[in-house]
């Protein structure tokens, strides 16, 4: 279920709230029962490792985007 974060206006606060995506702009009260919250912006992080080889450059046999059987 997402999470989405809020800061009340009222005491600084701020939390979050795990609601259906359906539900993700109804309005949420703070912990402390304020009900003058807004709704922040939220980044996501997406990180790891990939197992793919990254590109040679230069000559040989790599073709870019069709591996070099179409272009020309």
């Amino acid at each position: 279920m997402p999470r989405y974060d809020f800061r009340c206006r009222s005491c600084g606060d701020t939390f979050e709230v795990n609601r259906p995506m359906a539900q993700s702009s109804d309005p949420a009260s703070c912990p402390a029962g304020h009900e003058d919250t807004v709704k922040l912006l939220s980044t996501v992080a997406v990180g790891g490792s990939s197992s793919a080889p990254a590109p040679q450059s230069g000559g040989g046999g790599g073709g870019g985007c069709c591996g070099g059987g179409c272009c020309g």
